[in-house]
């Protein structure tokens, strides 16, 4: 069953029930979701239903008797995901765990943390670039468990480094990864964990020094605004910070981000401005520029794309279909976001038959990535054709 508001105020009655509701901000469900997918990828044989969970937290058997021996398989699991012992987990949280690490756990993880040279900022890197092309390749369904563990490694670092070049430089990684992990979050459906994840990477990128990694944040937040229909706030957010200094290719992402705000606002003239401005940034922004933005030409195009579908202009088609044909076919998300855009678009013009075709090629890979975002989109083209 799941908390309810009176249930929220409860103090944690387990070390476990602290890790997640109180550590983690998750619901037992979503929870319980999380530990399935990370023993699928990890190869953990345990397994955790809702109510299973519900006796552990609670820390009591059915009636209220007691626990008893918790399964190996599932103890395990626990216990990795956790990195504590099974009976911490189970044992009623203490003052002293609530206020602070116990001094060896301390001592070790200021030790751990004390060893991150460039060389680990470096390898932490190629770790974030291998994440982020399984998810454009595979999807929410490969890749997001491994983001939310890197996410969590990262944090752990950062919060027991002591060097200022060193806590930046991990905040910095920190800011990508929670992006990252929004970003899947928001491709899954879970609108309300991709907005912590955004928030979480927010807080990262301050404690960098960068300004361009808060901007980027924030407008990567700003697109669930888009989601949950409150495009107005959104295009506030991101006209506000389009008017703070920034790099041309951070200038020409957030000028597009804007662009699609706007078009879900169904402002056409200002939307196309964005895009024209977007596109005048894009051509003086240096390769490899921090933070990372998959933005291009192509990518321009299909985002440009997109607002023109939206809005409904006939010229969406033509943009939709060129940015298809250059569009690299290893961003598997992107093809399927724009497959929706020129399925609704060829349908606005009555072209029924090809807009079925793209349709049913959008279907079948946001199927196959875990995409539910683009699911519920074709389900509107559906119901609104």
């Amino acid at each position: 069953m799941e908390t309810t508001s009176s249930d929220e105020a409860r103090k944690p009655r387990t070390v476990l029930e602290q890790q997640i509701r109180d550590v983690r901000k998750m619901t037992l469900q979503e929870f319980a979701d999380y530990a399935d997918g990370f023993a699928r990828q990890y190869g953990e044989p345990g397994t955790l239903s809702l109510r299973h969970l519900e006796r552990l937290v609670s820390g009591r058997g059915p009636g209220g008797q007691p626990l008893g021996k918790v399964r190996p398989a599932t103890r395990r699991l626990l216990e990795r995901i956790f990195e504590l012992p099974i009976a911490e987990l189970l044992s009623p949280p203490g003052t002293d765990r609530q206020e602070a690490e116990s001094a060896d756990e301390l001592r070790d993880r200021l030790g751990g943390a004390a060893r991150v040279d460039d060389e680990v900022i470096r390898l932490l890197h190629e770790q974030l670039w291998t994440i982020r092309r399984l998810d454009r390749q595979l999807g929410v369904v490969v890749a997001h468990q491994e983001t939310v563990v890197k996410a969590e490694q990262i944090a752990s670092l950062l919060r027991h480094s002591l060097m200022p070049s060193r806590r930046e430089a991990l905040a910095k990684l920190l800011s990508e990864v929670c992006t990252l992990a929004g970003w899947q979050s928001l491709d899954a459906g879970r609108v309300s964990e991709a907005w912590r994840y955004y928030d979480q990477a927010i807080s990262a990128a301050r404690e960098s020094g960068d300004p361009g990694y808060e901007m980027h944040a924030r407008a990567e937040q700003a697109t669930v605004l888009v989601d949950v229909d409150r495009a107005e706030e959104a295009v506030a957010l991101l006209g506000g910070l389009r008017t703070r200094g920034a790099s041309a290719g951070l200038r020409a992402w957030l000028a597009a981000t804007h662009g699609e705000a706007l078009a879900a606002a169904d402002d056409g003239a200002a939307s196309r401005r964005a895009f024209d401005e977007a596109e005048t940034a894009l051509g003086t922004a240096e390769l490899g520029a921090a933070p990372y933005v998959a933005l291009d030409e192509v990518h321009l195009a299909r985002w440009r794309g997109h607002a023109l579908a939206r809005l409904g202009d006939p010229d969406a088609t033509g943009v939709l279909v060129a940015a298809l044909g250059k569009l690299d076919p290893t961003f598997i998300r992107a093809e399927t976001s724009l497959l929706v855009d020129l399925a609704s678009a060829l349908r606005r013009q009555n072209h029924l038959g090809a807009a079925h075709e793209h349709a049913r090629r959008a279907r079948s890979l946001a199927g196959e990535i875990g995409s539910v975002r683009q699911q519920k989109r074709l389900a509107r083209e559906v119901s609104t054709g």
